[in-house]
C-alpha cells in the first residue's frame, strides 16, 4: 500500500503518521456473555476477560479483544498460531455452549498516529474522536468515506487503529492517505498488532 502514496505528503513529514500493521490472528468469538461456562472458557482459552459492555475492549501487550456487539466480539493478535491450536480453542469454547471463527485472512489494519490523527480521521468518519468522547479502550463500528471498519484506540497516546476488509483496503487506504494529505504525513514502519496494547507497570523491587 505505501509505494502508492503522494510523495510531497510524505516529504512534508506533518503531524500524522500512517503505518500498516500485521494481523497474524483475527478469531470472531460469538456467545452468550451472561453465560458464565461461556465467558469462564473464553478468558481461559483467549487469555482476556469478555468485554461486555458496548464499545469496549480488553486487551495486554500481546493482543486485544474487541466488542463488536451483544453476542460477538474480534481476538486479534500479532503472533501466528498453528491450526491445531486454532481447532483447540474453537472446540473449547463451543463445548461451553460458543463459537469460534478464523477470518485472520480477512482484514486489513492500519495505525493513525499524531497530535492531528483525531482530526485527519474525522474527515472520512462520522465518530467523535476526542480524548473525552472515545477514550482508550474503546472501539466502534463505522464508516471510513463508504467503507465499513473497525475503530480502535489502543493504549499507545495519539494512535488509532483502523480494520476494514481486506477486499476494500486499497480504497481505505486511498481515503486514510487523502484524509492526512492536508497536514502532511509520513509512513511508520510496519509493525505487529500486539506492539499496540499498552505494557502492565513492572513492579519495583
Amino acid at each position: 500500500m505505501a509505494d502508492a502514496v503522494d510523495a510531497r505528503a510524505i516529504a512534508q513529514a506533518g503531524s500524522v503518521a500512517l503505518g500498516e500493521i500485521e494481523i497474524a490472528r483475527a478469531w470472531n468469538v460469538r456467545g452468550n456473555p451472561v453465560d458464565a461456562p461461556f465467558a469462564s472458557e473464553v478468558q481461559r482459552v483467549l487469555g482476556l476477560p469478555l468485554p461486555v459492555a458496548p464499545m469496549t475492549s480488553a486487551c495486554d501487550e500481546h493482543r486485544a479483544l474487541l466488542w463488536l456487539g451483544p453476542r460477538s466480539w474480534l481476538w486479534v493478535a500479532g503472533a501466528p498460531a498453528t491450526r491445531d491450536d486454532f481447532d483447540d480453542t474453537r472446540r473449547a469454547i463451543n463445548a461451553a455452549g460458543g463459537a469460534l471463527f478464523d477470518v485472520s485472512a480477512s482484514y486489513a489494519a492500519w495505525t493513525i498516529s499524531g497530535a492531528m490523527a483525531a482530526r485527519m480521521l474525522n474527515r472520512g468518519c462520522p465518530l467523535d474522536f476526542h480524548p473525552d468522547a472515545f477514550r482508550t479502550g474503546q472501539c466502534a463500528q463505522s464508516l471510513l468515506g463508504h467503507i465499513n471498519a473497525l475503530f480502535y484506540r489502543p493504549g499507545e497516546a495519539g494512535t488509532f487503529i483502523v480494520i476494514v476488509a481486506r477486499s476494500f483496503a486499497a480504497d481505505a487506504w486511498h481515503v486514510l492517505c487523502a484524509s492526512a494529505r492536508s497536514e502532511g504525513y509520513r509512513i511508520a514502519p510496519r509493525r505487529a498488532f500486539g506492539a499496540f496494547t499498552p505494557r502492565a507497570p513492572r513492579k519495583k523491587t
